[in-house]
């Protein structure tokens, strides 16, 4: 494999809005963001990416780009960008940006024009169809309802497979993709480091436009039906790759939900379209089309078995890109650990897991203080469109009111969205205003300041784990050794190996609030990483307690 400056870096999501407000307007801020890169630099972030910051009417957080080439200032100005990139660039670390361009926002001047002359230049710019013919197929958006809203002023409809405020760009169109990459060029020329690639997939449809078989009581059928049918999405993605990333040596990370297996390679192989892409096999596990009630919880064993899959299917290819959480998704711990079970012990397994699986660590914020899902006693007081759709679907199912917000609580995207817990002061050292979000209340005991300086804390354990990466005596061996399920048949045990030619180390994760015994491979070795205080052994059986992690190198 071709080595690449990417490989051995760990990257870290920020989502502005929450991270850190520094004029009191309950908003966080590229200033404050600035102001905290030490605070990532002493955990040993060498990638930063930034949720969307472009001037947006904020219908979906900043998803929905008005100007591409405008900071919101809501955020700050382009001159504090310049700077975040400089003062980044000075501690070593590489800015992403989100690179949003499924769609625009209504309000973007395309959209504008667009409306004004549906048959003319901008008109094409989207997908127009004439009303009078009714919808041109059944698609249900990613936020519920059909994918089709009327064109105001016009005898038009538009496409859009997220929110109305965010109508399709129409990539078929050559003018178009000039637009794009003229505008990626422009913030790589201004020293990005790269982008992280939202909702990439959706910019192929299946043309001509038509339906796919209902999967719920309102007559529509799931995006996803049109996209497993969809082709040639790899043509768009190999001329945007060879017209602006590959001329920088960016690093580019793709939100990629429904590539095939044996599409792999033209992802993420040697010369993928992509750096890398995330592994959403277990943020997916478990799904349903009929919406978040219905879904799965998953388990210890089926945790293991989604990241032993989807790390066997692209040891040879490439890198993945390892998460637990995003902006997205529900807090990983409150997500991948019973509640009552969640404590720092489990939490740094976790950690320990995503850390030394093969591949490029996406911590996102909060994350390294074992931030968790808030409360919610009552919808009002749930922010995410998405959530606020799936209650009503959970309501329209048969649900109680409790019962609805109980599902739209365990997976609702304001879980990750709450503001970035630094100290136990008001707010949570988030601002001195009132927060644009409630922060979870358990600010007073999770928080950065109570961490920092704690050896014990997963905080620490997060900045060990980081720097045994970076260890010039194992980093070989754990970016690049190949990684190897150990005793994967033994319930509630993640265990693997990564190898390399120099050396062999073990991870040793007890998925189980109960002890268990481990048989070792080897007699002799050496305790890189542990989150209790000793291993007990017992000739070469490991007696793992409740949620205990090693890693181990073995001699």
């Amino acid at each position: 494999m071709q080595k690449k400056w990417w490989h051995d870096k760990v990257a870290y999501q920020i989502y502005p809005k929450s991270f850190y407000d520094t004029n009191g307007d309950g908003i966080g801020d590229i200033r404050g963001i600035i102001q905290k890169l030490d605070y990532l630099a002493e955990l040993g972030i060498d990638i930063l990416w930034l949720s969307p910051i472009y001037l947006s009417p904020l219908a979906d957080q900043g998803y929905d780009i008005a100007d591409y080439y405008q900071i919101d200032p809501k955020f700050g100005t382009m001159e504090d960008m310049d700077e975040l990139i400089e003062q980044a660039q000075k501690r070593g670390i590489k800015i992403l940006m989100d690179l949003v361009v499924n769609h625009c926002s209504d309000e973007h001047e395309w959209f504008r024009k667009a409306m004004a002359d549906p048959n003319g230049k901008y008109g094409k710019y989207f997908y127009l169809e004439d009303a009078s013919k009714g919808l041109p197929c059944n698609w249900r958006s990613y936020f519920g309802g059909p994918c089709w809203e009327p064109l105001p002023g016009t005898d038009k409809l538009y496409l859009h497979v997220f929110h109305k405020k965010q109508p399709d760009l129409n990539w078929e169109n050559p003018e178009v993709r000039e637009e794009v990459y003229k505008n990626i060029n422009w913030w790589l020329d201004k020293g990005l480091g790269g982008f992280r690639i939202d909702a990439i997939i959706n910019i192929k449809k299946t043309l001509p436009f038509h339906d796919y078989p209902i999967d719920r009581p309102d007559g529509l059928s799931a995006i996803h039906n049109m996209l497993k049918e969809a082709q040639g999405v790899g043509t768009f993605l190999h001329e945007m790759k060879n017209r602006t990333f590959a001329q920088y040596d960016a690093f580019t990370v793709g939100e990629v939900f429904n590539a095939k297996p044996e599409e792999l390679e033209e992802f993420i192989g040697e010369n993928g379209h992509f750096s890398t892409m995330f592994d959403f096999s277990t943020t997916c596990f478990g799904g349903s089309d009929k919406g978040w009630y219905d879904r799965k919880p998953i388990t210890p064993e089926d945790y293991k078995n989604c990241c032993f899959d989807a790390q066997e299917a692209i040891q040879d290819i490439g890198f993945y890109a390892n998460i637990i959480e995003n902006h997205d998704e529900p807090r990983g711990v409150s997500y991948y650990l019973a509640n009552e079970e969640i404590n720092d012990t489990s939490k740094k397994m976790l950690g320990a897991i995503t850390l030394m699986m093969r591949g490029i660590p996406f911590i996102y914020q909060g994350q390294e203080l074992g931030m968790e899902n808030t409360r919610f006693s009552s919808i009002d007081e749930v922010d995410d469109i998405s959530s606020l759709d799936e209650y009503q679907n959970a309501l329209n199912a048969g649900l109680s009111e409790a019962e609805a917000l109980k599902a739209v609580s365990m997976y609702s995207r304001d879980n990750a969205r709450t503001p970035m817990q630094w100290s136990d002061a008001p707010c949570a050292g988030f601002t001195t205003g009132t927060p644009w979000l409630q922060v979870n209340p358990n600010y007073v005991s999770i928080n950065a300041a109570s961490q920092l300086h704690d050896r014990d804390s997963v905080f620490f354990w997060y900045k060990q784990l980081i720097a045994l990466r970076k260890n010039p005596d194992y980093k070989e061996t754990i970016v690049y050794g190949r990684m190897l399920p150990y005793l994967r048949e033994q319930k509630n045990l993640m265990a693997f190996f990564r190898k390399s030619e120099q050396q062999t180390l073990l991870i040793l994760a007890n998925y189980q609030k109960e002890p268990q015994d481990v048989c070792l491979p080897a007699d002799q070795f050496r305790i890189l990483a542990n989150n209790y205080p000793q291993l007990n052994l017992n000739g070469n059986v490991a007696q793992l307690q409740g949620y205990q992690a090693v890693v181990l190198e073995l001699l």
